[in-house]
C-alpha cells in the first residue's frame, strides 16, 4: 500500500521530523493539533491541520478516540504516532488499524509485549540474553524477602512506561515499603498500571542502546548509542558510537538486540537498551523501546539512514533489503536543550520564547520547533530543541558541538544551555565513558559557582 495521507499524531519537533521526511517522498502531511498548538510552527507547515482537543493531553495526544477520529476526518491512509504520548500503545495503534489506518510502528502485538518489562525481561532470558537479578512480588514479605536475595541496594521500577517515572532507589530495608508506595503511585498516575518489580541497582553503570530496524521479515542494526548522561534517569545528551566500550561487549549487545528482534519479528524502528556494568565488564537487557527514539538523530548521522524513511517503506509493506551490516562513519553527539531552569532542580520553564537563534554550518543538526515568540505551553514535554553535531572523530564532535552551542541562545525561558556547556567542557566527559551518576556528581558544584 502506498501512503499518500499521513496523519502525524504528535507536536514540536518530533512532528517537524516526520513532515519533512513526508515531504520528500510527495506525501500529503496533516497534523493533529490540540487547541494549543494551533499556531505552532508544524502547524504552519503541514498541508492540513486537524484539532484533536484541548490543551490538556488527556483530552487531546493522549486521547485514542480523537486521535482516531481526527485521523479518519483526515481521510488518512496511516498514522505515525512519533514518541511518546500514543507511541508504545497498544490499543492506540490495534484502533488505527480497525479504523483502516495503517500504524506506522510495530504490530499492537509487539507493543504489548515488549510495554510489559516484567514479560520483556522473561523474553529475554528465554532467548539467553543477560538480565539483572530481580524479582517481581505481590505482598510486603513477598518484596522484602525478594530484596534480601538481590541485595541492597536495588531499583523499584514500573513494569509500564519508562523515562524515570515510577523508579525509585532503596539503599535500606526500612526504605523498601515507602518506595514501593510511591512507586506504585507514580506508575499508576503515569500509565494507568500500579505494577513494580525489583531489580538489583548497579553503582557504576552505563546506558548503552542498540538501534534496531526491522521490516517484519529481515532485522538490521544501526549500531549503539551512549545515553549516560542522565538526570533522574531522564536523558539529556546522547552520542554515537559509545566511546570506549570493549569490542566484545559491542558486538555482543548487537548480536542480543538482534536475536530479541528476530524473536519477535519485529517491525519498524526499534531500540534495546541495555546496562554496562563499568566495574565488571558485564552487560545487562534493561528494556526495548518500540518506537523512534529522540536520540535517533545521532544515529542517523553516523550513518547517513532516514529512519523516518525506512519506517513509513515498512509500514507500506516494503522489505528494506539493506546490507547485512549497516555502515558507520565518524561520530555525533546531540544535546536535549529544554525549557528548564537546571539551577533551580530543573524546575520548569513555561512562557514565551522572545528570542531564539541557533549556530548553523556544516556537520550540525537541528532539531526544533521553537523561534521567536514560541509560546513554550505547562502542559507538555519540556523538550524545545535538540541540537546535534557530526565529526570525524569524538573530540572533532565535541569541539564542533560546544562551539555550536556558544553561538545558541534561548531568550524569555530558563533552558539547559549552560548545562551543556559545562558537561562538553568537562575533563571527564571529554575523556569519554561517563557512567550515570556522573551528572549528579557535577550539578552541586555547578550549581555553586564552580570551575566548568
Amino acid at each position: 500500500m502506498t501512503i499518500r495521507r499521513l496523519f502525524i499524531a504528535n507536536r514540536g519537533e518530533i512532528a517537524l521530523r516526520i513532515l519533512r521526511t513526508a515531504r520528500r517522498l510527495g506525501i500529503t502531511v496533516i497534523l493533529g493539533a490540540s487547541e494549543a498548538d494551533r499556531a505552532s510552527l508544524p502547524a504552519r507547515l503541514a498541508d492540513e491541520v486537524v484539532t484533536v482537543g484541548p490543551a490538556a493531553p488527556g483530552a487531546s495526544y493522549l486521547s485514542i478516540p480523537a486521535q482516531i477520529e481526527a485521523a479518519r476526518q483526515a481521510r488518512a491512509d496511516a498514522l505515525h504516532p512519533g514518541y511518546g504520548f500514543l507511541s508504545e500503545n497498544p490499543e492506540f495503534a490495534a484502533a488505527a488499524e480497525e479504523a483502516g489506518i495503517r500504524f506506522i510502528g510495530p504490530t499492537p502485538e509487539q507493543l504489548a509485549a515488549l510495554g510489559d518489562k516484567l514479560a520483556a525481561r522473561a523474553a529475554a532470558a528465554r532467548l539467553g540474553i543477560p538480565v539483572l537479578p530481580g524479582a517481581s512480588f505481590e505482598t510486603a514479605e513477598e518484596a522484602l524477602a525478594a530484596a534480601r536475595t538481590i541485595g541492597l541496594p536495588l531499583l523499584v521500577k514500573a513494569a509500564a512506561g519508562g523515562g524515570g517515572r515510577g523508579m525509585k532507589r532503596v539503599d535500606e530495608e526500612a526504605d523498601l515499603a515507602p518506595a514501593i508506595t510511591l512507586a506504585m503511585a507514580e506508575a499508576q498516575a503515569a500509565f494507568g498500571d500500579p505494577r513494580v518489580y525489583l531489580e538489583r541497582f548497579v553503582a557504576r553503570g552505563r546506558h548503552i542502546e542498540v538501534q534496531i530496524l526491522g521490516d517484519g521479515r529481515d532485522v538490521w542494526s544501526f549500531g549503539d548509542r551512549d545515553c549516560s548522561v542522565q538526570r533522574r534517569y531522564q536523558k539529556l545528551l546522547e552520542e554515537a558510537p559509545a566511546p570506549h566500550l570493549p569490542h566484545s561487549v559491542r558486538e555482543a549487545m548487537e548480536e542480543c538486540a538482534l536475536t530479541l528482534a528476530r524473536a519477535l519479528g519485529y517491525r519498524s524502528a526499534g531500540t534495546v537498551e541495555f546496562l554496562f556494568d563499568v566495574e565488571s565488564g558485564r552487560f545487562y537487557f534493561l528494556e526495548m523501546n518500540a518506537r523512534l527514539q529522540v536520540e535517533h538523530p545521532v544515529t542517523e548521522m553516523i550513518t547517513g539512514h532516514d529512519l523516518v524513511l525506512h519506517q513509513i517503506r515498512v509500514a507500506e509493506g516494503q522489505r528494506l533489503g539493506l546490507p547485512a551490516r549497516i555502515a558507520r562513519n565518524g561520530h555525533a553527539i546531540e544535546c536535549r536543550i529544554n525549557a528548564e531552569d537546571w539551577e533551580q532542580d530543573f524546575r520548569p520553564s513555561p512562557g514565551r520564547i522572545t528570542g531564539a537563534r541557533f549556530a548553523v554550518g556544516p556537520g550540525l543538526r537541528l532539531e526544533s520547533h521553537v523561534t521567536d515568540g514560541t509560546p513554550v505551553p505547562p502542559y507538555y514535554d519540556s523538550m524545545i530543541a535538540k541540537l546535534v553535531a557530526w565529526g570525524k572523530t569524538r573530540e572533532a564532535a565535541s569541539e564542533r558541538i560546544a562551539a555550536a552551542l556558544s553561538l545558541t541562545a534561548i531568550e524569555g525561558v530558563a533552558s539547559t544551555l549552560g548545562l551543556h556547556r559545562r558537561i562538553l567542557a568537562d575533563p571527564e566527559f571529554r575523556s569519554g565513558g561517563v557512567d550515570t551518576a556522573f551528572l549528579a556528581r557535577r550539578l552541586a558544584a555547578w550549581r555553586a559557582g564552580g570551575p566548568a
